[in-house]
Order: structure tokens, then sequence, then C-alpha cells
């Protein structure tokens, strides 16, 4: 005789509760950098007075100690794990900006299920990750970018490459870490990239841009309230274009640009976070060339670089920015003071010594582990010196 014997430690308490969607295990890409905004996240639900819930499966990060959260969900960051948290706790909502794409994924299963997601809606955030929505919109708003086209095979993709015009980045879509992203110069290796790319994506819609080459690439992260636009920083990065952005050398504040192109990109920041009505954080990646900035792409959640703006200028961003995705407060409820002498430089951190056999030449797939923060006092130190020569020196190759 079978009995079924089924039981629950977890007993839901009376108070509003908000969940918050954790990265998952650590991986290239997506690492600790989120951890850092989950906790800060947590803290400031609490401060709004709701119950802070945690769903993350990684023993390595803060987010999940025993003493953060008001409650842990130690589960993978699976739709049906945490649909069966859903419907135990009954929470206001869920919070999915502070845990990467993996998080961000998880976005078009509530919004199926009429589950509230605080801050930017899903089809907002959908624009931004789907390229062809997205490249709709720039054009939309008169906002320079980079030709592209879509393919399904290795025939459309050649004939995408010709009306774009080579050098082209091909890359799958709603990917992480620029995974299988490659640079390509002519029909045969666009071909061979576009093979190998379906055997292991199978059914992946390819995209293919122009590659603005030897231009410079910069970014800003920035909170929107549906009113004001703040931005948190704008960082220049070091290796030139066709490195990705996780394992570029990056300067806060930017160093080389002209005033009007930092101005330019903060322009082109705001009307994108007023189109897309971003309600929290928004991370925006430029190419600038020939004095024109060029918009490649935009993230609808915290970026690996948001702790990394924190920590420089000393301002509690995430908790300013999880309020702003409650409705709890408005940006000009803040007085926000930037302290930085000086600038601060984000170097990746790579650990080639653990995987010998790894291609430890860089491109547009990242392979970076992490990141670390240098401060340096001006542009004469020796360490920005040796960096931007190494720069100058790759791009007159």
């Amino acid at each position: 005789m079978n009995h079924t014997i089924s039981s629950n430690e977890s007993i839901p308490s009376a108070k509003k509760k908000i969940i918050v969607l954790g990265s998952g295990p650590n991986r290239i890409g997506q690492g600790i950098e989120f951890d850092y905004c989950c906790v800060h996240g947590l803290l400031a639900i609490k401060e709004c007075g709701y119950e802070a819930i945690m769903v993350n499966c990684n023993p390595e990060t803060v987010s999940t100690d025993f003493d953060i959260a008001d409650k842990l969900y130690f589960e993978p960051v699976f739709w049906e794990h945490l649909w069966e948290i859903i419907e135990l706790e009954k929470p206001e909502g869920v919070i999915v900006q502070l845990g990467g794409q993996t998080a961000l994924k998880l976005a078009k299963k509530l919004h199926e299920k009429g589950i509230r997601i605080f801050g930017t809606s899903f089809d907002n955030m959908d624009i931004a990750e789907d390229r062809g929505r997205f490249s709709d919109l720039l054009k939309e708003l008169e906002i320079p970018y980079p030709q592209y086209g879509t393919a399904f095979n290795a025939e459309e993709a050649i004939e995408v490459a010709q009306k774009v015009g080579f050098p082209v980045l091909v890359r799958p879509s709603y990917v992480l870490g620029g995974q299988r992203m490659r640079i390509v110069l002519n029909d045969e290796d666009l071909e061979n990239a576009v093979v190998s790319l379906l055997k292991h994506i199978p059914d992946n819609k390819i995209l293919i841009d122009h590659f603005l080459d030897r231009c410079q690439e910069a970014e800003i992260d920035g909170i929107f309230d549906g009113e004001d636009f703040h931005v948190m920083g704008v960082m220049e990065h070091i290796e030139p274009a066709g490195i990705h952005s996780g394992d570029s050398n990056a300067v806060l504040p930017a160093f080389n640009l002209t005033p009007l192109e930092v101005t330019t990109m903060e322009h082109y920041g705001e009307k994108i976070a007023r189109a897309l009505d971003i309600r929290g954080l928004i991370n925006i990646q430029f190419a600038i060339k020939d004095g024109t900035v060029y918009v490649i792409e935009a993230n609808p959640r915290a970026s690996r670089t948001t702790p990394f703006i924190a920590k420089a200028y000393g301002v509690p961003f995430l908790n300013i920015a999880t309020k702003v995705m409650l409705g709890a407060n408005m940006l000009k409820d803040f007085k926000i003071e930037k302290k930085l002498d000086g600038f601060a430089i984000k170097e990746p951190v790579f650990s080639f010594n653990k995987f010998p056999h790894v291609n430890k030449e860089l491109g547009p797939e990242m392979k970076s582990t992490g990141e670390a923060i240098r401060f340096i006092k001006d542009l004469r130190d020796p360490y920005f010196r040796k960096l931007y020569k190494e720069r100058s020196m790759h791009l007159s190759k």
C-alpha cells in the first residue's frame, strides 16, 4: 500500500512580500557582481516595510546568507521552482532587474502568469532585448546604430552580410556574455561561424551587425523614475572595439572622449530610457567613430558595472534604484553626492592559470571571471599609461 507523504517547512507570513531573483551559479558573463545588487535590493525592500524573499542557489554569495533576506529559498532560479514559491507566498510582485540575465529571462513567464514585475514592464524589457525591435526604436528616435540583419541559416546570413558590409559581428540572440559571438571578414568565415553556432544552439535566430572597426567603446549606467534620468556613471573602455565589455579595462569617468560625445551619450541614454518607460536601472553600450556616437545595445537591468560605479563614487545606487522600482521614492527624494578624487579603473580578472589550454586571445566572447577596482589620482599614473600604450600598439597592428 503506497502512502504519499508531503511536507512543507515554509510557512508564509501575513506581511506583504517581494521576491528578488538571483543569478544562480557563478559563470562567465554573470558573476558575483549581481550578488551585490541583490543584497542592496533586499535591504531596500526591508526599509520600505516589505518582507524580502530571496530566491537563489549559490552558496558562495552573501545574498544567500541566512541573515540577509527575511526568507531565503535556496532553489535553482528556474521557472518550475519559482512558480511553486509564488503560489505559496503570494507576493506583491517580483524584482528581476538585480539578478543579471538569468533573472531577466524569467520575466516572460511571470508576465504570462499575470505576476507583477516591479520596475520596467516585460514588453519594454523585451524591446531592449530583441535586436530587431530595439533597432526599430533607435531608428524612430533618430539615434545612430550599426546596420544589422537577422538570419536563420548560412545562406540568409551571407545575404545580410553583403547588405550591411563586412566586417560583421555574428551572434545568437538572447545569450549571456557574448557566447559564440564572432567577428568575420568574408563569406567563407561567416558560413563556418553560422554552421558552428547552429550546431551548438539549434534553431536560434542569428544577428548580423556591421562591425565598427577601430572605434572607441563606452557605456553608461543610469536610473530612470518616469520623470528624471540620473546618469550613475560614464565609463570609457581602454581596449578597442571587438573586445567584450566584460574583458575590457574601463575608466570612470571618461578620460579621452570629448564633452560633446559624453553629452550625446547621456542625451541618447535619456531618450532610450523614456521611450522604454524604464523604472529602475538601464545600461547602454556605445561605439564612437569619427565623432559619431552609435548605440550598440541596451540592458534594462543592473549591469556588472553598477556595483563598480556605486563603490567608486560612494553612492548607494542599488538602494536608490530598488526604491524607484517599488515606486516608494523618486530620484528627487535622494541627495546624490558623488565623491571620486581622480579616476577609478575597472580591471577584468582572468582565471587562465586554472584553464591552461583555453585560448587566451580576447575577442567578442567574454573570458574574464570577475573584476577588480583600482583608483588612480590622474592620467599620468604609470599603471594607466602602460594600459593605454598597449591599446595604442593593438590599434596600430
